[in-house]
C-alpha cells in the first residue's frame, strides 16, 4: 500500500466496459512526509476521494480487486482516505 495526494481528475470519453461508473483519478504518489514520489498517475476511484485528499493507494493484480469487477483493466486504484498521518495535520495540505 502507498501513499498519494489526490490531484485532479480524468474525462474518457470511451473507457473498458468494466470500468463503466469507476471515477479515474490523478494521484500524485507520496512518501511519510508528503513530499512528491515520482509523476502522476492515473488510479480508480471506488470509494470518493476528492481533490486534494491523502490517500492509500494500491498497485498491480491489488488495484483491480479493488473494484467490483475483479478483471477490471487497472494498474492503480485507491483504497482508503487518510484522516491523520502521525503527528501532521493533513488540512494544511489541502
Amino acid at each position: 500500500m502507498h501513499l498519494g495526494k489526490i490531484v485532479g481528475t480524468v474525462v474518457a470519453t470511451k473507457k473498458d466496459p468494466s470500468l463503466m461508473g469507476v471515477k479515474l483519478l490523478l494521484l500524485q504518489p507520496v512518501d511519510e512526509d508528503l513530499k512528491n514520489l515520482g509523476g502522476v498517475i492515473c488510479a480508480a476511484d471506488p470509494i470518493g476521494a476528492r481533490a486534494g485528499d491523502i490517500v492509500t493507494w494500491v498497485a498491480s493484480r491489488e488495484a483491480s480487486l479493488a473494484l467490483t469487477n475483479k478483471f477490471a483493466p487497472v494498474d492503480a486504484a485507491v483504497v482508503g482516505l487518510v484522516d491523520r498521518l502521525g503527528e501532521k495535520n493533513l488540512e494544511a495540505h489541502k
